[in-house]
């Protein structure tokens, strides 16, 4: 008798929607508890913003290197990050969307404050981007894929990556006069770039 090889239940729990709604939930507790922690208002908004700007990089940078990482290093934790590129590219969205629900609570809070922290052209980019991701979050499904064709489907999620990850790396960089701190987001984006050509030079190999 072969004996079967049965996913445990905790591992069947961290996949697809279920996995999307795991983090979902997470963000949406982490959200609220920057809010009180930072005294409400628009201090807390401020904190939720900033909260989510991270997280928001976190879950793109391992959808944006999750095919790369397994080529260069195969592993369990790599072949789970493929296997779930998709959960972990829809909970970058919703990370983004509580990140889009601040600012405009911020902007109805105090939009003075909002116009001192901001600018138009950062105002028409972000936008733009929102828009980007809209349109790869309401196609990262297997009907869209059929419904697109291959070819059209992979031109929107390759180039909407590459358009958001230019946006992370705007936003990030132009602060750094600010503080040094925004090097890491920098860095860390830069080197899943350099992860995507290495796994590319691997697979011609």
């Amino acid at each position: 008798m072969i004996p079967l090889a049965l996913p445990s239940p905790s591992r069947a729990a961290l996949r697809g929607w279920r996995l999307v709604v795991l983090f979902t939930l997470a963000l949406l507790v982490a959200s609220a508890v920057a809010f009180l922690a930072s005294g409400g208002g628009t201090d807390g908004l401020r904190a939720v913003i900033r909260l989510t700007a991270r997280t928001s990089l976190v879950f793109f940078l391992l959808s944006f290197t999750a095919s790369s990482l397994a080529r260069l290093a195969p592993s369990p934790a790599t072949r789970w990050l493929i296997a779930n590129r998709r959960p972990l590219g829809l909970s970058f969205a919703a990370s983004h969307a509580i990140h889009l629900a601040a600012i405009i609570a911020l902007v109805r809070a105090d939009q003075a404050l909002f116009w001192q922290l901001s600018t138009m052209g950062s105002v028409i980019s972000g936008s733009t981007t929102y828009a980007v991701i809209l349109v790869m979050a309401a196609t990262s499904s297997d009907a869209a894929l059929r419904w697109l064709g291959p070819a059209v489907w992979r031109h929107i999620h390759l180039w909407g990556a590459w358009y958001v990850w230019l946006s992370f790396v705007f936003t990030n960089g132009k602060r750094v006069p600010m503080s040094l701190w925004y090097l890491v987001p920098v860095a860390l984006l830069l080197a899943a770039v350099a992860a995507r050509l290495a796994a590319r030079l691997r697979s011609r190999r």
